[in-house]
C-alpha cells in the first residue's frame, strides 16, 4: 500500500561543495540497452540533470530470433548524445569524462580494418546457438566450462552465439584466422566506433559474461575457446572497470577528446550504483528481463542452486565477485500484453488493473516465452496461464502477468541464501517496472523483506558514470551513499503469502521443472 512507503536516503546537496573558483564539471553516463539507447548527464555533485533516449528495431526472424543492427545502435549513441548536449546548455568543453553501460551478452562480429559489421548483432534473449551447446563435443567439458568461468553450458551467453556468428557469416572464419575480425558484446563495439577504431577493449564484468574467461585466472581460456572455434587473439584486452579505453569526441560534438573511464555491464553498473559495495548487499533491475546480483566479495562462488557467478567489477584496483541470477521475461512480459495480446494500451494500466482484479484467486502466468532462465534453465518449456476460473477476466490476467515478475525475484533471491549462506537483508532495486506500487509491495511481501526503490531508474548509467568521475577525482568514492530510497515492508498475512507462493512452485515444478 502506499501508505507503507518511506522515503530514505539523503540528498545529493549533502556532498561537500566544490571549490567557487572551479568550473563545472560534467559527466555523460550511456546506457546501450536492450530496447533502446540512454543518455544522461551529471554534474559535480553526481546528480543527475537530463536524461535523452532512443529506441532501435527488434529484428525478430520467423524462427523467432531476435537480432539488433549495430550501426543503427551506433548512430542513435551520437544522436542520444548530440540531443543531451542541445537540452543541456552547457559549455561542452565542460564535459571531463564519459562512462558506459551495456546490454551484456548480445554479441557481433565485425572487420578490423574497416569497422563493418559482418552480420546483426545476436541479442542476449536470442537461443538460436542452442545446437552448437548440445554439440558432443562441446557439452562433454560442461563441468569444465562452469568450474572455470562460473556459467552454466548456454546458448545464452556469447560463446555460443560468437561461434554461431563465425559458422553462418560468410567469409567469418577466414577473416577470424586471419587477424581481421573483431568479436565483443555491445560495450566493446561503443568503445571501437567511439575511439575511432583505436580501442579494442573490454572490462572485466563483461569478459566473465562470456563464458570464456577464466574467473580465477583473469584471462581468456585458451582451451574453452578451442572448443568454440575461437582464437583467443580474436578477443579484446580486458582492463579494469575504471581503467581508460580511450578517447572520444562523439564525432566532433566535443570541442575535445575526453576519456571513457567508466565501462561495465549494465547489471553490474546498476549493482554499483545502488551502493552494494559490501558483501551480502544486493540488488534487482527490472527491465526487459532481469538481474539479480549480490556482492559476494573477493572470493567466487561456485553456485549449486542454479546461478551464476561472475566477475561484479574491478575498480580502485580491487576486484569484486557477484552471484546472479537473469530472468528472461519481466518487463517484457508487461510488453507482451501490450503488444501481443492487446490487453492493456500502456505499461501504467497495470497498477490499476492488479488492484481491481479479484483478490486472492489461484492464477498463475509463467512468462516462459523461449524457456525459464536461473535458476531453472530449462529453455524448453514455454509459457502457460494456469488456474483460470469463472471470475478470469482481463484484469486478473494483467495481474498474473505483473506478479510473475516477483515470484521469479523470489526464486533468484532463495537460490542466492542458498548457496551463500545469507540473502540481502533489503533487496535494492531499479528499473521501469519498480513505478509499479502494487508490484513493489507484492515484491517485498513475497520476499518477507524490505524492498529499496531507487529514486532514478537509470542506475546502470549513473553507476558507469559515477565509476568515471570517481576515478577523474570529479566525484568522491562515497558518491552512491546519497541516493534516495522509498522502502516497502511486508504487509500480507503470513498464510495467505505461504499460500500464493506454493502455488507458484507447483505450478514452476511440477508442470514446468520436472515435466
Amino acid at each position: 500500500m502506499i501508505e507503507n512507503r518511506k522515503e530514505t536516503g539523503r540528498k545529493s546537496d549533502g556532498l561537500q561543495p566544490k571549490r567557487q573558483d572551479m568550473a563545472p564539471r560534467y559527466l555523460i553516463g550511456i546506457d546501450q540497452s536492450t530496447q533502446g539507447t540512454k543518455a544522461i548527464l551529471l554534474d559535480d555533485f553526481g546528480r543527475l540533470l537530463i536524461r535523452t533516449d532512443l529506441s532501435h528495431r527488434q529484428i525478430i526472424s520467423e524462427k523467432g530470433w531476435v537480432s539488433h543492427d549495430p550501426e543503427e545502435i551506433y548512430a542513435n549513441t551520437i544522436r542520444v548524445i548530440e540531443t543531451l548536449l542541445e537540452k543541456a546548455q552547457i559549455p561542452a568543453e565542460q564535459i571531463a569524462g564519459v562512462g558506459i553501460s551495456n546490454q551484456r551478452e548480445t554479441s557481433m562480429i565485425w572487420e578490423k580494418e574497416s569497422g563493418r559489421p559482418m552480420a546483426d548483432a545476436v541479442v542476449w534473449q536470442c537461443a538460436r546457438a542452442e545446437e552448437i551447446c548440445a554439440r558432443p563435443e562441446v557439452e562433454a567439458h560442461a563441468d569444465e566450462i562452469y568450474e572455470k568461468t562460473g556459467l552454466k553450458l548456454s546458448p545464452y551467453f556469447p560463446a555460443a552465439k560468437f561461434a554461431w556468428l563465425l559458422e553462418h557469416t560468410e567469409g567469418a572464419k577466414e577473416k577470424e584466422a586471419a587477424g581481421e575480425l573483431c568479436m565483443g558484446t555491445m560495450d566493446v563495439w561503443l568503445v571501437y566506433k567511439l575511439t575511432g577504431g583505436l580501442s579494442y577493449k573490454t572490462d572485466y564484468s563483461n569478459a566473465s559474461r562470456t563464458q570464456l574467461f577464466h574467473l580465477s585466472e583473469l584471462k581468456w581460456d585458451e582451451k574453452i575457446c578451442g572448443l568454440f572455434g575461437i582464437h583467443t587473439s580474436s578477443l579484446p584486452v580486458v582492463c579494469d572497470s575504471d581503467s581508460c579505453f580511450g578517447m572520444t569526441d562523439f564525432e566532433g560534438l566535443l570541442p575535445h577528446p575526453v576519456p571513457i573511464h567508466g565501462v561495465l555491464g549494465d547489471s553490474h553498473a546498476a549493482l554499483f550504483g545502488q551502493g552494494c559495495l559490501l558483501p551480502g548487499t544486493g540488488k534487482a533491475t527490472y527491465g526487459t528481463g532481469s538481474s539479480i546480483m549480490m556482492n559476494t566479495g573477493d572470493t567466487p562462488i561456485r553456485s549449486k542452486n542454479g546461478l551464476v557467478s561472475s566477475i561484479g567489477w574491478k575498480l580502485g584496483g580491487k576486484l569484486v565477485y557477484v552471484l546472479e541470477g537473469n530472468i528472461n521475461y519481466t518487463g517484457a512480459a508487461i510488453s507482451w500484453l501490450k503488444d501481443q495480446v492487446r490487453l492493456i494500451d500502456s505499461a501504467g494500466e497495470t497498477e490499476h488493473l492488479c488492484r481491481a482484479a479479484v483478490k486472492d484467486d489461484d492464477l498463475y502466468f509463467v512468462p516462459a516465452f523461449t524457456g525459464l532462465g536461473a535458476p531453472y534453465w530449462n529453455s524448453a518449456c514455454r509459457g502457460s496461464l494456469s488456474g483460470i476460473g469463472r471470475t478470469t477476466g482481463r484484469e486478473e490476467i494483467v495481474r498474473a502477468c505483473v506478479e510473475s515478475i516477483a515470484y521469479q525475484i523470489r526464486d533468484v533471491v532463495d537460490a542466492m541464501g542458498a548457496d551463500a549462506g545469507i540473502c540481502p537483508e533489503s533487496l535494492r532495486v531499479d528499473g521501469g517496472p519498480t513505478k509499479n506500487t502494487y508490484l513493489m509491495q507484492f515484491q517485498s511481501d513475497m520476499l518477507g523483506s524490505e524492498v529499496l526503490v531507487s529514486d532514478s531508474e537509470e542506475m546502470s548509467a549513473i553507476g558507469a558514470a559515477c565509476a568515471a568521475g570517481i576515478v577523474l577525482g570529479i566525484l568522491p568514492a562515497d558518491v552512491t551513499e546519497q541516493i534516495k530510497r522509498t522502502a516497502y515492508h511486508p504487509q500480507m498475512d503470513e498464510e495467505l503469502r505461504i499460500k500464493k507462493w506454493n502455488g507458484w512452485k507447483r505450478v514452476v515444478v511440477i508442470d514446468f521443472v520436472t515435466a
